[in-house]
């Protein structure tokens, strides 16, 4: 059931550091990959949302359904202990994607499902009366959302949790000042997005290295990070960071939590039931070894194939080449955009004094709201996110956005120069029809 990129892509890689005109030829070769774009004269650039899928990710989970299906960990026959063993080869394979070891990576049902994970599992037990946790309400709301949950549901048992929420600057990052001067003997745990989903901001919280106990949980939100550039969870001293392997050319319902070594301890079992590493003694439940404990019921087993798939893909093409291709993308589309009349940057790489780019632009444009504008885009072939882009519409919060409405276009190794520069010009048009 393993699918590998052909060897082109290889190739195209080994000569992807010489200049552009290499890491042309990187993508030339990568585009191949996506049936679905070759499919459509479309220019899909939404991939925030969700990436297109390579044909090995494709043939692995058809390969699944249509031969040998079986449940893994639960038979000694080939057909179930062989997928128990890929099973365990693709956890091994992220673990080293990430820079992580094998027991501390956990499958979820998504990103969501890995923060809903850490909510529930860790805050829920370890967070005290009076404690405090820094958010931004600025995030995905799957980054907002758990944690009013857990407020919510320690009330009911007479524990009072804060929420602090911290500001997001200018170029759309983390205000690291802001969350140093917010942190109490209280604080227990600090959440960020580690690449924003709408601002296209990179947040690694390095500035405050040195300047916070290091008791305090630093849990990272990499649903936009994975697979488009280098994300070390050692380098970000992550306590927690989630991935949603539908945004990494992996399938739907699939992520992965990452949970430190140091953490273990503090965690109870969420979702318990079979294969969720729990025993029952005189007291209840006894909470079992790491990562099964945090897994219980039938892995989602086409995704994790999925995922292992997705994996040898990145690796066969090089996360460099593909941060470097998502930054090239970025600064063109932002060249193309800064002239039309009318239209305003959200915060972001547009306002960065320096030449950067993660592959995520988002604007408005006056005259036209932006679900229009998305509508008359796709009507001419360009496909692109409108709207709130999930952030939370009401927290409570002062630092919380009164509307962040915009178009937001994401790219990733598939995407061309031609296909940016048609779309600024298309938007280019579309300023002129309705100023």
């Amino acid at each position: 059931m393993r699918a590998s990129a052909p060897a082109s892509v290889g190739a195209a890689r080994a000569s992807s550091a010489v200049g552009p005109a290499a890491r042309e030829t990187v993508v030339t070769a990568a585009r191949t990959l996506f049936p679905a774009l070759s499919a459509t004269s479309d220019v899909y650039l939404d991939s925030a949302s969700t990436t297109q899928k390579p044909l090995p990710v494709i043939e692995v989970v058809q390969g699944y359904h249509s031969a040998r299906t079986a449940n893994a960990g639960r038979g000694t026959y080939p057909w179930a202990s062989s997928l128990t063993r890929r099973i365990e080869e693709v956890r091994a394979a992220m673990a080293e994607f990430i820079g992580a070891a094998a027991d501390e990576v956990v499958f979820t049902g998504g990103a969501t499902a890995g923060l809903n994970a850490v909510a529930l599992s860790w805050a829920l037990t370890n967070l005290a009366d009076g404690d405090e946790i820094l958010y931004s309400p600025r995030d995905h709301a799957s980054n907002v959302y758990p944690w009013l949950q857990v407020r919510q549901l320690l009330a009911r048992f007479g524990r009072s949790v804060t929420l602090v929420p911290y500001r997001v600057n200018a170029l759309g990052e983390a205000d690291t000042d802001d969350i140093a001067a917010r942190i109490t003997a209280r604080t227990r745990l600090i959440t960020v997005s580690h690449l924003h989903h709408v601002f296209g901001a990179l947040n690694t919280l390095e500035e405050l290295r040195g300047r916070i106990d290091p008791s305090i949980a630093l849990c990272f939100d990499c649903s936009q990070s994975g697979g488009h550039l280098r994300v070390d969870v050692g380098e970000l001293d992550a306590d927690f960071a989630v991935f949603s392997a539908h945004k990494m050319f992996g399938a739907p319902g699939t992520g992965v939590l990452y949970s430190r070594r140091r953490r273990h301890g503090e965690l109870a079992p969420f979702l318990p039931g079979g294969n969720s590493a729990v025993s029952l003694g005189d007291s209840g439940l006894l909470a079992g070894a790491m990562p099964q404990l945090l897994e219980g019921g039938t892995h989602n087993i086409p995704g994790i194939l999925a995922l292992g798939a997705a994996l040898e893909v990145l690796g066969e093409v090089g996360l460099e080449a593909i941060a470097e291709h998502n930054r090239a993308l970025t600064q063109r589309l932002i060249a193309g955009l800064r002239p039309v009349p009318g239209l305003e940057f959200l915060p972001g790489p547009a306002y960065a004094p320096c030449e950067t780019g993660y592959g995520i632009v988002s604007f408005t444009l006056a005259g036209i709201s932006s679900n229009d504008l998305g509508f008359v885009l796709s009507e001419l072939g360009f496909l692109v996110r409108t709207g709130a882009h999930c952030v939370p519409a009401e927290t409570n919060a002062p630092e919380a956005p009164a509307d962040e409405d915009s178009v937001r276009v994401s790219t990733h190794l598939y995407n061309t120069f031609d296909e940016i520069d048609r779309f600024t010009e298309c938007v280019a048009t579309i300023a002129e029809e309705v100023s």
